[in-house]
C-alpha cells in the first residue's frame, strides 16, 4: 500500500484553476503562492484513492536536467510497469513524495525532488535545483488528479546516466536537437514535456528560487 503526498483542490486554487505550463520568469507570486499552499496544507492519503478522486491533487515534483544549453531526454522502454509511458520520450524526471521524505529538518518538497532525482539518475558530480514554474493539466483523467512543481536541475557537466538501463535510456541533447526532435515526434513526448517544451524558453527563463546544491 504506497501513500502519497496531496493537497486538496480547493486548498490550491482560488477562482481558477492555471492550465498548462506556468513559468516563474512571467508569474512569480503566483507560482510562489501555490508552492507555499502546497507546503503548508498538504498531507498523505492512500495513491489507490487519490487516484480516482479528483478533488485531491497529487503532488509530482518533474525535474529538467540540464548542462549549459543542453537538456536531458529520457526514453521509456515497454518493460517500464505504467503501460501509458511505453516508448514515451520525456524531458520530466520525478514521482510521488511518500511518507520516507518527512523529516525533522527537512523539507518535504526538497525531499521528495532528490529523492525521485537520484532514484532514475547518476550524477557523478554536483548539481544545484531551482523551481521555474508549475504544471497543471486538467484535459485528461491523469492530470486532473496530478500537479507538478516543475525544477530545473543544473548539472555541473555531462557525467549524468540513466540507473535503470533496462527500463529506460537517456543523454543530453542541445536544446536547437530537441526541439527539431519535438516537431517530427511530438505524439511521443509525455503531456507534461509537451507542454513545456512548448513553453521552453519561458522555462529555462530567471527562476523563482534556489534549492540550493546537492552532490
Amino acid at each position: 500500500m504506497e501513500f502519497v503526498y496531496v493537497v486538496k483542490r480547493y486548498d490550491l486554487f482560488e477562482l481558477s484553476f492555471p492550465h498548462g505550463f506556468v513559468a516563474c520568469s512571467e508569474a512569480p507570486g503566483e507560482v510562489a503562492s501555490w508552492v507555499e499552499r502546497i507546503r503548508e496544507r498538504g498531507f498523505f492519503i492512500e495513491r489507490r484513492a487519490a487516484e480516482r478522486d479528483s478533488s485531491f491533487k497529487q503532488i509530482i515534483p518533474y525535474c529538467l536536467v540540464t548542462t549549459g544549453e543542453d537538456l536531458f531526454l529520457l526514453h521509456r522502454f515497454g518493460t517500464q510497469g505504467e503501460k501509458r509511458l511505453h516508448d514515451k520520450l520525456s524531458i520530466g524526471v520525478g514521482g510521488h513524495i511518500n511518507p520516507v521524505d518527512v523529516g525533522p529538518d527537512a523539507d518535504v518538497l526538497d525531499a521528495g525532488s532528490q529523492r525521485e532525482l537520484l532514484e532514475e539518475l547518476r550524477f557523478e558530480t554536483g548539481f544545484r535545483r531551482e523551481v521555474i514554474g508549475i504544471i497543471n493539466d486538467e484535459s485528461t483523467s491523469v492530470g486532473s488528479v496530478h500537479f507538478g512543481i516543475v525544477y530545473r536541475v543544473r548539472a555541473e557537466n555531462r557525467d549524468v546516466s540513466v540507473r535503470e538501463t533496462d527500463q529506460m535510456g537517456g543523454g543530453f541533447r542541445p536544446l536547437a536537437e530537441m526541439r527539431q526532435t519535438f516537431e517530427r515526434e511530438r505524439p511521443r513526448f509525455e503531456t507534461w514535456s509537451s507542454l513545456i517544451l512548448d513553453r521552453i524558453d519561458d522555462a529555462l527563463a530567471a527562476p523563482a528560487g534556489d534549492l540550493g546544491t546537492t552532490r
